[in-house]
């Protein structure tokens, strides 16, 4: 028994392997490559080094925050009602900047748990995998027979792009809308309450040019409390 199960799990991934290696054939010749890389070469040189920079800014390691950083553990007030408006707006500001790839951790995490709870969703996905599948391994000869009606290859992978595009569509417009309100409601929940304003990113820091003395208007009068301490 136990080798008619790998027999079948080992079937199972040779033909998942074989479809995506057959819908890469077929993305390659299809001419999308070039089509994009014309598209891409399109776009003016600054506004990709824009887009990139500010990706790269965006999506950096460093912007994850930890769980005690989110949370305000070890720290004296870290939620609290701000009745000020002007001071509320800076504070959801600063927080949706600052905590913005927590924040996208928070929304892929609700679209998972409503996804995998959703039978409905799950379903429509796997028999439009299982659609993909049929229509791929019937044009291996180069065309897709439905009956007395013979469709090139090339027209019948447009086709079944087209219409899975339009049921993923379908299946996904009411989970991704359930998703994003939760994730909203969490989100500006969070940000509303949660003091980080003691917390800056190395953008928010000021340097300091010149001489530093010990008549700075910035630091302590050193002077007089020495007086005050002999006295």
């Amino acid at each position: 028994m136990a080798t008619e199960g790998n027999a079948t799990t080992a079937n199972t991934m040779n033909s998942v392997l074989g479809m995506m290696n057959t819908a890469k054939e077929k993305w390659d010749s299809s001419g999308a490559n070039e089509a994009l890389g014309r598209l891409h070469a399109s776009i003016p040189q600054s506004t990709r080094d824009y887009v990139s920079t500010t990706t790269s800014q965006v999506f950096s390691r460093k912007q994850i925050r930890s769980i005690s950083l989110v949370f305000g553990i070890g720290e004296e007030r870290p939620f609290y009602v701000e009745k000020a408006p002007s001071l509320l707006i800076a504070r959801v500001r600063h927080n949706l900047t600052f905590f913005v790839l927590n924040y996208l951790v928070v929304t892929a995490i609700m679209f998972c748990l409503t996804l995998l709870t959703d039978m409905r969703t799950l379903i429509g996905i796997m028999l439009v995998i299982g659609a993909w599948f049929y229509v791929l391994k019937q044009a291996e000869s180069g065309s897709l027979k439905i009956g007395p009606v013979t469709i090139p290859q090339k027209y019948a992978t447009i086709g079944m792009g087209i219409i899975s595009a339009y049921v993923i569509y379908r299946l996904l417009v009411g989970v991704v809308w359930w998703a994003l309100l939760v994730s909203a409601v969490i989100v500006l929940a969070h940000a509303g309450l949660r003091d980080a304003s003691m917390h800056q990113d190395t953008e928010d820091k000021m340097d300091m040019v010149g001489e530093v003395s010990e008549d700075s208007a910035f630091l302590p009068n050193t002077k007089n409390n020495n007086i005050l301490h002999e006295v």
